[in-house]
This record gives structure tokens, sequence and C-alpha cells, in this order.
């Protein structure tokens, strides 16, 4: 199960994920990302990934497209953390 909780602060929209990102659950952060961006220009974007405690290789396809279109990633988890800078180095 997944969770998005979208969170305008100022200028920025943070999307706040919990759960596992995997499966059907990437498609619906996707979702999520582009019906926001699409309403909210001007803006920048992040993701706050403390409350995600699994992504599968589809979800950090995901999060890579997502940091390449200049959204933010942040966790402060350390496997979160890990996750983040395999996503990073990758690009």
């Amino acid at each position: 199960m997944l969770r998005v909780t979208v969170e305008e602060r100022g200028n920025q929209v943070v999307f706040r994920v919990e759960g596992k990102l995997k499966g059907p659950w990437v498609t619906e952060l996707q979702r999520c990302w582009r019906s926001t961006s699409g309403r909210a220009a001007g803006k920048t974007f992040g993701v706050d990934l403390d409350g995600v405690d699994f992504v599968d290789d589809q979800g950090k396809a995901l999060l890579s497209e997502m940091s390449r279109a200049g959204v933010e990633l942040t966790a402060t988890d350390l496997m979160m953390s890990a996750t983040l800078q395999q996503i990073m180095a990758a690009q």
C-alpha cells in the first residue's frame, strides 16, 4: 500500500510518500505528479521519501525520471538515503 499526501509549502509542492513504492503504486505516484504539475505552473516540486520502506526497480526508474525533471528527492532514513544515492549515481 502507498499513501501520497500533496502539500503546498509556499512556492513548492511536496509529495509526502509513505509505504511501498512498487507495482501499481508507482503508476499512482506518477499520475499524482503529472496531474499536479499541470496545475501548479511556476512551482517547484519535491518528494519526501521518509515514510517509504521499499522501492522496486520501476519505482527507482520513476524517481530517476522525476529527479531529471528537476524534482527534489529527499530522505533522512539511512536505507532510503542509500537508495537515492544509487538513483543519482545511475543518472
